[in-house]
């Protein structure tokens, strides 16, 4: 690799940080306007939720650093966006109770983001010298499928034994 290419490889990894950046940045600022909000509101368990987004939307980068992967510029931001639709706009904004669907748009788009994770987890052992076997794209595609199904799944027993166990109302029927 010549130094062109490297220096043209290190401007396209700082776009990429910045654009990163940006989009977390500017959710994180709605976040903790949203919890200045809450907190002259005097709502204690929406200020929680917001803490809890904050710490949400600084994990993608966190487990880019630790486990030293690269998660795709798009993914992420979709990750940054459905943590503030689901906790912000869904939990504090009342969204899964005034529009109806919410909840079904979130579930879908979550169903995509694991099997995007599945499918991503599945590439990283193909790709590394460690492991011996090569998996065709129809058995990747399966385990993707699969591993949607079972984070969905297990979500929705969280939510039932949440709504049981506490007395919550995860679910948004009542």
């Amino acid at each position: 690799m010549d130094k062109k290419q490297l220096q043209q490889r290190v401007t396209e990894q700082r776009r990429r940080v910045r654009r990163r950046l940006t989009i977390r940045g500017v959710l994180s600022l709605l976040v903790v306007l949203t919890f200045i909000r809450c907190a002259f509101m005097q709502r204690y368990e929406n200020m929680f939720v917001c803490v809890l987004s904050l710490v949400l939307l600084a994990m993608p980068t966190l487990i880019e650093k630790q486990l030293a992967i690269d998660i795709p510029p798009m993914m992420e931001a979709i990750i940054y966006c459905f943590i503030y639709a689901a906790e912000i706009l869904g939990e504090i904004n009342s969204f899964y109770t005034i529009i109806p669907g919410w909840d079904t748009m979130l579930h879908t788009l979550n169903g995509f983001l694991a099997a995007a994770i599945g499918f991503s987890m599945v590439d990283i052992l193909n790709r590394t010298e460690r492991f011996s076997f090569k998996l065709a794209p129809i058995y990747m595609s399966i385990v993707a499928f699969c591993f949607s199904m079972t984070i969905g799944v297990v979500w929705e027993f969280f939510e039932f034994a949440m709504d049981r166990l506490f007395l919550l109302d995860m679910h948004k029927d009542t």
